[in-house]
């Protein structure tokens, strides 16, 4: 009896474990054959959102490149994907600088309000978009900042800043503030001593962080329906104006570049998580 009670657990442990697999399977497949599927249909010669015949039977010429074609020479598109880059780029920056010095002063257990300033902060990703764009959409107005690509860069940024702030804070959480001080007691202006000795070791966080708000940036559509002009259209502005004005595969061709460019964005993530990893252990030995 005390040898089958073993087996018995044993049994419902494997089943646990399978169960689990295939919850974790199936969820994954819910979240991922969507995006799988935009993919050949991207491919498709005739202008419809879904499987022709030929596709189905692997037909060479039930298969085009002519979306891909029509989106690299159409002017709308090529102006959406120039902005979204250089929107993105610029509030990638800021959010990065302005989260990152946030992020290493609320750190500081003498910092004043510590909790309340956080929370303002953060307050982007809580707040229903809507409700932010709105209010931007009236302070901006008294700036003549609607519709300007300062304005957009400005409100993506806010968007970014609390990723970013996320992202360093986790860092700081395991940094010892003694190395800091050293280096300021070895003679070292706190600037120099932030540089080589403070974001040297928070430099995975900051990354990351960078890469999220680059993410939000360049996925947000909201702020720009309501902030930005004609000039300032981005591309999922141009996707929201295709699927109202003019439904063709061309917006399936820009969703497969954007998850191209994830994909990309995600294993640079991981190079760049991997080397500091190295060199980290390298510092160490």
């Amino acid at each position: 009896m005390a040898e089958a009670f073993p087996s018995y657990f044993s049994i419902w442990q494997k089943l646990g474990v399978v169960a689990i697999r295939t919850t974790a399977g199936a969820v994954l497949c819910f979240l991922i054959v969507p995006i799988v599927v935009v993919i050949p249909l991207s491919f498709n010669s005739q202008p419809f959102f879904s499987f022709s015949q030929g596709m189905l039977t692997f037909q060479p010429e039930a298969y085009s490149l002519r979306w891909y074609e029509d989106v690299l020479s159409n002017p709308n598109w090529i102006l959406a994907i120039k902005n979204s880059f250089i929107i993105g780029f610029f509030a990638t920056i800021l959010a990065t600088t302005l989260g990152t010095i946030a992020a290493v002063g609320l750190a500081s257990p003498e910092m004043p309000l510590r909790r309340s300033m956080t929370a303002v902060l953060i307050s982007p990703m809580i707040v229903p978009l809507i409700i932010i764009a709105a209010g931007m959409f009236f302070f901006y107005s008294r700036f003549n900042l609607v519709a300007t690509y300062p304005g957009v860069i400005i409100a993506h940024a806010a968007l970014g800043l609390p990723f970013v702030m996320i992202a360093v804070t986790a860092t700081l959480a395991g940094f010892d503030r003694s190395l800091y001080y050293a280096g300021v007691g070895l003679g070292a202006n706190p600037g120099r001593a932030f540089k080589d000795v403070v974001l040297p070791l928070i430099r995975p966080g900051v990354i990351s962080g960078a890469l999220f708000a680059f993410v939000t940036s360049f996925d947000e559509v909201v702020l720009i329906l309501f902030l930005a002009g004609p000039q300032q259209r981005t591309i999922p502005r141009q996707m929201f104006s295709g699927l109202r004005e003019q439904i063709n595969p061309s917006i399936l061709a820009v969703a497969t570049l954007l998850v191209a460019v994830s994909i990309c964005l995600l294993f640079t993530l991981e190079f760049l998580r991997r080397r500091s990893e190295r060199l980290h252990g390298r510092g160490q030995h």
